[in-house]
């Protein structure tokens, strides 16, 4: 089934409703642990050298990791969810690019990327009377329409502002810890899972609110 093609939650969707956070969060725990551990890793497995530096390792782990969550989610889920599905895309292009030229550039700019494409793609939608969000988060809740233009509006709002901060916290780091480049590098690996997480959560949470306000009853809320 694709992953855009309806609003309703798929069965496998309702049995496993922790799965497809697992998945998303899963391959960005193993690159911020893999950046810490680098040299241990390279000194582990010396195979791992052949990447570059610590960034790098983790680099490349995280697009290991990135095709398998992609891989189970197929398997599980019986299709690929479409947010996780693009940031692989995305992923697997600026990790192979920043792992063959050796510059971490292109992997730092990867969530620049991602978040203006998601938010662009929601306000664009928006923009031809389409709320796109409803089919990425039809598992978690379904909402009447007004309720969806709302909610893709925010986070349309939300996914920009996360690009923009991520540019700012990169390019920021490499200025404040110059020229240490790997202290720069473990500041904007750890702020990208331990700031930008609690960040979306907190935001998610905030739109709790609205979510009820427009909840609608399903037939197999009924049952």
């Amino acid at each position: 089934m694709d992953a855009m093609s309806s609003t309703t939650p798929t069965p496998a969707e309702r049995h496993h409703p922790g799965l497809k956070l697992a998945l998303e969060l899963g391959p960005l725990l193993i690159f911020f642990f893999a950046n810490l551990r680098g040299p241990w890793l390279a000194e582990t497995f010396p195979v791992l050298t052949e990447l570059g530096g610590p960034l790098f390792i983790a680099t490349g782990l995280f697009m290991a990791a990135t095709v398998i969550s992609l891989l189970v989610s197929k398997i599980v889920l019986g299709h690929l969810p479409v947010m996780p599905f693009v940031s692989g895309i995305v992923v697997l292009v600026f990790g192979s690019l920043s792992i063959w030229l050796q510059n971490d550039t292109f992997i730092k700019m990867k969530p620049t990327i991602v978040n203006t494409l998601f938010g662009a793609v929601l306000l664009g939608g928006l923009f031809f009377g389409k709320s796109l969000l409803g089919h990425v988060f039809n598992a978690a809740f379904q909402l009447d329409a007004a309720g969806w233009r709302k909610l893709t509006l925010r986070w349309g709002i939300f996914f920009l502002f996360l690009a923009f901060l991520n540019e700012a916290v990169w390019r920021g780091a490499a200025i404040w810890y110059a020229p240490d480049a790997q202290a720069a590098d473990d500041f904007w690996v750890a702020f990208k899972v331990w700031g930008t997480m609690p960040i979306t959560i907190l935001f998610t949470m905030a739109q709790m609110p609205l979510i009820l306000r427009h909840s609608v009853e399903t037939a197999s809320d009924k049952t």
